[in-house]
């Protein structure tokens, strides 16, 4: 159908919530606004889905909601009774109508018979995660658009090992999800019935008291914080979002006393009216933790994301100033410190692994390669690294002691099977304890590490591409890397390409070796001084993102040798787009 033909569904239907109805009216006559939430609904993957809030079956409102939970459902029903009745637990963030998703949800389980299990307020993903696990549901969901403006809201799916859905069982659940066709007609049962009836339950403190205790299992020096953590001062922001309820809590039965939350984003706040983007990436996302941490002479400065699966940290420098830490430096900073504290504690596995996705630092796998440890690379994705946490569990071959994608996610311990940055706050605090201890800072430990393995330097750059015709030009860019290949980045050879859509990796004499790892549409290329270049569509966002990972003997050379590549990586872009 065209966009034309699905508005005038829309308009109509009669029995439209007036919410809805109202907000639909006032798209009236603007072909571009309709056109974009008309034309296709959004897509559903192993990820869920995320849009921008509003009317129409290509963003998020009350009636997609409906029709992803009837996929939901459809999918449960499939299994046998007894999985089906041990439920979906559900959560949500702080952002607009999260709350009625998240119960909107519940009544259309409901309505299949399928119990719920639904938090009284926000919580954060991975105690979403946690609550999978610890209340043995078959799923679970998230209603939350992570770091994304205010404008977004998203859904996302959990299995019964509190990770995110595998590509098999996701790929039945979007067929059910499409195949609810008409989103007026999906039934939805009465809360006060299901809850009367006890298949709607409302949770909270029980599954928090729950997870913090699991929580207390992540600081490995109970003595070094019991000596320096109760002094050593930190500032945390939540950014309006979950990490408020429960992060405070879990710092402070850490042992952490010293610390203070930004208070005017301590609310929950679903405009995020302190920024623009509420997103620990950005640096203007630290600008009230800077302002108070100059004026308290915080140590470290910690800003979590809205679900608070994503951290990111700021450190104290020699002259006073903040320097904002990047993802894969965090990352780097905590694997050194867990494989050394664990070592010291005569708790190292000699079969423990790390894994970490295709795009991240290299300077991990130095790191690990240094304690004997070794690195498994999987596919960008948590939901890749908590399959291995599975299977590691199953088999026993190995055992698991750090996970961490580059984009500011990381998970210690896996009673979460997806990102933590309530666990990834308690951990990092007790390495700025110790280097405290030291007398240093975490600045002083990235430093350290550079002078060790050498100065690594990476970035991510993106081509957005919206609009109703994104999608084909975010394939035609793809297909122009394989079919018109460079052949070279700034006159560097280009040892070996990876295409992760073939399972191929070829190499500069043409040999080829297959990749062991699921197919995705993804591109990457190893350059004859180490450095890489991957490419790949976001799965969640409509952007090409592009990745740089390389090293030299200084930070300078480093970083040289960075904006030479990224510079030859966007002229050919230009010419082939």
């Amino acid at each position: 159908m065209s966009w034309q033909e699905n508005y005038a569904v829309w308009q109509q239907q009669s029995q439209m919530l007036p919410e809805v109805r109202q907000a639909l009216d006032a798209m009236a006559g603007d072909d571009q606004a309709l056109e974009a939430a008309f034309s296709g609904p959004m897509s559903f993957g192993t990820a869920g889905m995320r849009g921008v809030m509003g009317p129409g079956i290509g963003q998020m409102n009350v009636y997609t909601v409906r029709q992803a939970t009837e996929g939901v459902a459809r999918y449960l029903d499939t299994l046998d009774d007894a999985t089906k009745q041990r439920g979906v637990a559900i959560s949500f963030d702080s952002r607009y109508h999260s709350t009625e998703f998240a119960h909107e949800a519940a009544r259309v389980l409901g309505a299949h018979q399928i119990p719920s299990y639904v938090f009284d307020d926000l919580r954060p993903t991975p105690e979403l995660s946690f609550a999978v696990r610890h209340l043995h549901t078959a799923m679970g969901i998230m209603i939350t658009a992570s770091h994304n403006p205010k404008q977004y809201n998203g859904y996302k799916i959990y299995g019964p090992d509190g990770g995110q859905m595998p590509p098999k069982a996701s790929d039945m659940i979007t067929n059910f999800v499409r195949s609810a066709k008409d989103v007026f007609a999906i039934k939805v049962a009465d809360e006060q019935d299901l809850r009367a009836a006890k298949v709607m339950h409302i949770i909270g403190e029980n599954v928090d008291q729950a997870y913090l205790e699991n929580v207390t299992s992540v600081t490995i020096n109970h003595q070094l914080i019991d000596q320096v953590g109760k002094t050593m001062k930190l500032i945390y922001t939540p950014l309006h979002g979950t990490g408020k309820v429960i992060g405070e809590r879990a710092l402070r039965k850490a042992g952490f006393e010293n610390f203070t939350m930004v208070p005017e984003q301590a609310i929950a706040d679903p405009e995020f009216p302190t920024v623009d983007f509420p997103n620990p990436e950005f640096p203007e996302a630290f600008d009230m933790a800077i302002a108070l941490g100059k004026k308290e002479g915080a140590d470290l400065l910690v800003a979590t994301d809205p679900d608070a699966d994503r951290l990111g940290a700021a450190v104290r420098q020699p002259n006073g100033d903040y320097q904002l830490l990047t993802g894969n430096q965090i990352a780097s900073i905590l694997l050194a410190y867990i494989l050394k504290a664990r070592k010291q504690a005569g708790q190292l596995p000699a079969n423990g692994r790390v894994v970490k996705s295709i795009v991240s630092t290299e300077l991990a796998t130095k790191i690990a390669a240094a304690y004997g440890v070794e690195m498994k690379n999987v596919l960008t994705g948590f939901k890749f690294i908590a399959e291995q946490i599975h299977q590691y569990e199953t088999t026993h071959d190995h055992t698991f002691l750090f996970g961490f994608e580059e984009s500011y996610g990381y998970l210690i311990k896996p009673f979460v099977r997806d990102k933590d940055a309530i666990q990834s706050t308690v951990l990092l605090a007790e390495v700025a304890a110790d280097y405290k201890q030291r007398g240093l800072t975490l600045y002083d430990g990235i430093e350290e590490l550079y002078a060790t393995y050498g100065y690594y330097a990476e970035k991510t750059t993106f081509e957005q591409f919206d609009g109703v015709d994104g999608a084909d030009q975010m394939a035609h860019l793809m297909s122009e890397f394989r079919e018109n290949a460079p052949q070279d980045f700034a006159g560097t050879q280009i040892d070996a390409v990876e295409d992760f859509s073939t399972g191929v990796k070829t190499t500069a004499a043409g040999q080829t070796s297959s990749i062991d790892l699921p197919k995705s549409n993804v591109l990457k290329y190893w350059l004859s001084d180490e450095t890489w270049i991957c490419i790949r569509p976001s799965g969640t966002e409509p952007k090409v993102k592009f990745y740089i990972g390389t090293s030299d003997q200084t930070a300078d050379a480093a970083q040289a040798r960075l904006a030479k590549y990224e510079q030859a990586l966007k002229t050919y872009v230009a010419s082939v787009n």
